[in-house]
Parts: structure tokens; C-alpha cells; sequence
């Protein structure tokens, strides 16, 4: 039967809903026609709405239906740890760490909300620090943490059970905290076939997790002193995820670090090791995982270089090229070609092994103990070079040097100010000779010419007659300047000197010559500069170990 035209008729059309009256003519099929009248209404997103709340309503039951299923499933399933002693490892420990009692992501102390204390311990097995430019060294160790959780004490279940171990599967099955090295440079865990991984639990849920790793880490070395310096090189072992509120680290009590009796080092000695417990401070801005203090491990050992390579590969040849460019000093002063091609040769050989040896070396801005030592063995090789090129300079001169005393400072000065020493000495002759200055003021007098038959060497005298033959004056004569520096400066007497109440002056005055005074700078030489060397070394290794 169709219904009456008063009740609302619904019919599909344009994909949409239509809520109809009596009045309008709508086709149901296609032989029924009636009419009714119709308000259309588009109702269709109301549908879907509904449609979609009621799917997620029906979802919902479903999934808690089935978590309370599975959860009453689980506690039906959780395995029993009655009679412990008669399973294996294996089956116990899967019974023991089952999801059911035990989450691996939680702390053990989560429950009462206790800092967790992890004791750590190392043994050293290998320790190579690299070259000095690397700023880093390896390390070869075993590292031991011991800590407790009490859901896995299982005494009450398994009386007669000492301990249960694993490997990395037991990893896998308990929690164990997250440690890092903050300076390291690279690591790895050791091992073949399967990682060093070694886990034992106690039958009071005292855990201790073991590996055997290798490591490569920053050590910033001082250098200033090198190659006679001590480095002092760290490990840093800090808690990764919890803060010192939650997890705390601390070395064992008895021997926390300890060192294996064929550990060799050939550049190296161990000279001390210690370990330290610090807190470091960590916030956002560092990169940490949230603010708040974290637990740190350092172990550090001191590490003084052995000498014996850098003194038989640089120190001594240093000395060996700086002796030999001493050997100049026995060679003739102008003798240019041997000396300069010695000199020369002894100055590339000392650049060439100092450079061979500065590339093992980090650029740094200091000066370091080693350089100090190329700058004053350069110093001496290049001083021998000045030295030939002054003694050279020297030999080939002409004039004859007339020096008051034999000794350096005359002849520094007579060599390196030629007429300021001149000068100097013409003031002394003034001073030490007054006749010769009243000589000189009388000059004026009567001199005779040049042009006296007598020969030329009459003409450095001076007569005087001014005053009457009567007064039986003695007549004064004096050389000029020129002959009487280069004659040692040696006055002739006075005639009639005999009735004088001064007595006669005598100055010792020297004269060298070019060549003799070069002789003489070389052979000076020859004991200055070892004396020089040996005071520059002794200053040098008071230095080095005693500063």
C-alpha cells in the first residue's frame, strides 16, 4: 500500500533527501504515480555527521572491549616464579623481565622516586696518544658499571641460584643507564663475531654491565714547553638523559681505575693517574636534553714525553751544525769563497732539520721551547757569517792602525768608527803632550820649507827663534800629527832638556795592521762564541727543567 497523502513521503532524488507533503506528484517506480505536496530540505551533511559519530562511537566499544580482554588475557598469562629453580636461564630470566612485571623503560626506582646510584670502575688496557698535531689520543679499556634493581631480586623465587649471565640479548631485556663520553672524538665497542658485552644479575637485583670499548679523545695539549712538557689527558663520562636528581655516578671506592701490567708507551711515560666526581651544569642552551646539573665521571693520568728521540734527532746535530760553522774561524779572513759556501751550507742543514721537525706540530700562536732553541742556534750560525763578512771587510783595508792598548775596546773602535777613534786619539795626545801644544802654538813662527835639500824628513820639524840667542832658549821641534800617530807617538827630546825640572813623558803606543787585526778578531772569536753557546745552553736547560 502507498501512504495517504498526509503522511511526509521520502524519496531519493538528485543525491539528496527530500521531505514531502501531499500536493506535489512524485514517481516511485515507474508504473505507481500520486501526488503530493512537497517542501524540499538538503539534509545530507546532517546525515554524514551523524554517519560518522555513530562509527566512531562503535569503535571505541570495540577497542575497549578488547583492551579489557587483553589485559584480563595478560594477567591470566603473566608467567608464574614458583619453583625458580627448575627452569633454565633462559626460561627464568623470561619470566623474571616479562612485560608484565617489569618495563625496561622505566627506572628502577621509580616507584618510591630515589636517586639512582650507578658506581662505575675502568681497567685500562692500551693508551696511545697520537701525534701532537691530532690533539687527541686511543683508548683501550673495560668499563664496569654496577648498580640495583630490585625487580629483578629474585632470592624468594630462586634460592639456589648464583647469578644469571648475558650477553647483549640480556641488554635488551633490562634497563640499563645511558652514559657518553662529552670528549670524544670517536668509539666503538670491541669485539669479533658479537660486541664485549657482559651482563650479570644477582640474586639481590644488584646488576653489573660490562663492555670492553675503544675510543679516540680530544686532549688540548700546552706546548710551550715541548718537547719537555707533561700533558695531563682526561676521560669524561656524563649521564646522558637524567640529571643528578634522578641518577648519580660515582667510582668504586677500591681501585676505580686500574691499569694492566704490560701497558707500554714509547713516546710517553705514565707519570700519574687520578679520578674526580663532578656535577656539570646543563640547560637548553647547551644543546642538553632539559635544564638541571648532570653526573660526571673524569679520569685523568699525566703524561710526561720521553726526550731521547728529539735529542737524538734535533738537539744534538743542532749543536753538531752550529760547531761546524765555527770552523770558519780557522780560515783565512779573505778566504771568501770556503767560508761563505760553509756558512751558507751549515745555515740551510739547521733550517732544513728544524722545519722536519716543527711539522709535527699543531700551529699554535705561542712560542714553544723548541723554537726558542732554533732562534738561538740560528742566531750563532748567522752571527759566524757577520762575523767573516766584518773580519773580511777589515783585511782588506791599507792603513796601519795605531792603537794606545791592545785590547777589544780599541780595537772595536779603531775597526768599526775608524775616525771617531782617530779623533779620540788626538785629544788624548793633547792632553798627555802640553809641549807638544806649545809647539804647535809657535808654529807660526818659522817653519821650514819642504823644499830643503836636507831630504823630506826634515820637514815635520819646527824651529823656533823668537827670542834673542842670548837667552840660551832651548830649541823646541815636534812631528806633526800624521807621523807621530804612526809612530807610536813617541816625542823627540828637547834640546837643553838637561836643566828641565819635568821629566820626560813616555806613552807605548801599537800599531797593527789590517790583516793582523782580523787575525786577531778570528782568533778572539774562535773561544767567544763556544763560551757563548755554553752559557746560551746552560740558561737554556735550566729553563726547560727547572722552570
Amino acid at each position: 500500500m502507498f501512504p495517504s497523502p498526509a503522511q511526509p513521503l521520502y524519496a531519493f532524488r538528485e543525491n539528496c533527501f527530500l521531505i514531502c507533503s501531499s500536493g506535489e506528484s512524485i514517481t516511485r517506480s515507474r508504473r505507481v504515480d500520486f501526488r503530493a505536496r512537497c517542501n524540499c530540505r538538503y539534509v545530507n551533511r546532517f546525515i554524514m555527521s551523524s554517519k560518522t559519530v555513530l562509527f566512531s562511537v562503535m569503535i571505541f566499544i570495540l577497542n575497549s572491549a578488547r583492551g579489557q580482554k587483553s589485559s584480563q588475557n595478560a594477567l591470566m598469562e603473566c608467567p608464574s616464579l614458583d619453583k625458580g629453580d627448575s627452569y633454565t636461564q633462559s626460561e627464568f630470566l623470561s619470566r623474571l623481565a616479562h612485560e608484565c612485571r617489569y618495563d625496561r623503560l622505566l627506572l628502577p626506582t621509580y616507584q618510591t622516586g630515589e636517586v639512582v646510584y650507578v658506581h662505575a670502575s675502568a681497567y685500562v688496557y692500551f693508551i696511545q696518544p697520537a701525534e701532537a698535531h691530532d690533539l687527541n689520543f686511543k683508548l683501550h679499556f673495560l668499563l664496569q658499571l654496577r648498580w640495583t634493581d630490585a625487580r629483578l631480586a629474585y632470592t624468594l623465587y630462586s634460592p639456589e641460584r648464583t647469578k644469571i649471565i648475558g650477553e647483549s640479548d640480556l641488554r635488551q631485556r633490562i634497563w640499563v643507564p645511558h652514559l657518553y663520553m662529552s670528549n670524544e672524538q670517536s668509539s666503538s665497542l670491541m669485539g669479533t663475531d658479537s660486541k664485549d658485552v657482559l651482563i650479570s644479575i644477582a640474586p639481590d637485583g644488584e646488576v653489573l654491565f660490562s663492555r670492553r670499548m675503544q675510543a679516540v679523545l680530544y686532549c688540548w695539549m700546552n706546548l710551550q714547553k715541548f718537547p719537555f712538557d707533561d700533558q695531563k689527558c682526561s676521560m669524561n663520562l656524563e649521564s646522558w638523559k637524567y640529571n643528578a636528581s634522578i641518577l648519580r655516578l660515582m667510582w668504586e671506592k677500591d681501585n676505580p681505575v686500574r691499569l694492566s701490567s704490560e701497558l707500554h708507551l714509547t713516546e710517553y711515560s705514565l707519570l700519574d693517574f687520578w679520578t674526580n666526581e663532578s656535577v656539570v651544569r646543563g640547560d637548553i642552551v647547551n644543546m642538553r636534553l632539559g635544564a638541571g646539573n648532570y653526573s660526571a665521571l673524569k679520569f685523568t693520568f699525566k703524561l710526561g714525553r720521553e726526550v731521547g728521540y728529539y735529542l737524538m734527532d734535533y738537539f744534538i746535530p743542532s749543536m753538531m751544525i752550529v760547531a761546524m760553522s765555527w770552523v770558519t774561524f780557522w780560515l783565512q779572513a779573505d778566504a771568501s769563497a770556503p767560508r761563505i759556501t760553509l756558512g751558507t751550507s751549515t745555515m740551510l742543514s739547521f733550517i732544513t732539520l728544524a722545519s722536519s721537525q716543527a711539522k709535527t706540530l699543531p700551529k699554535v700562536s705561542y712560542i714553544k721551547a723548541s723554537e726558542i732553541w732554533f732562534l738561538g742556534c740560528i742566531g750563532f750560525i748567522f752571527s759566524a757569517l757577520v762575523e767573516f763578512a766584518f773580519v773580511n771587510t777589515i783585511w782588506r783595508r791599507k792603513k796601519v792602525v795605531s792603537l794606545k792598548k791592545v785590547n777589544s775596546k780599541y780595537i772595536l773602535k779603531s775597526t768599526l768608527t775608524p775616525r771617531l777613534a782617530r779623533k779620540e786619539l788626538q785629544k788624548e795626545l793633547r792632553e798627555s803632550s802640553p809641549q807638544l801644544s806649545k809647539s804647535r802654538s809657535c808654529s807660526s813662527l818659522q817653519q821650514e820649507t819642504s823644499s830643503d835639500p836636507a831630504g823630506p824628513g826634515y820637514n815635520n820639524y819646527l824651529t823656533v827663534h823668537s827670542f834673542p840667542s842670548a837667552l840660551n832658549l832651548p830649541t823646541i821641534t815636534t812631528q806633526s800629527y800624521d807621523d807621530l800617530i804612526a809612530s807610536g807617538g813617541r816625542q823627540p827630546r828637547n834640546n837643553g832638556s838637561e836643566g828641565s825640572d819635568e821629566p820626560p813623558q813616555h806613552h807605548t803606543w801599537t800599531q797593527m795592521t789590517p790583516q793582523e787585526i782580523a787575525t786577531w778578531i778570528d782568533k778572539r772569536s774562535r773561544l767567544l762564541f763556544p763560551l757563548l753557546f755554553i752559557f746560551f745552553n746552560i740558561v737554556y736547560w735550566t729553563f726547560v727543567y727547572c722552570l
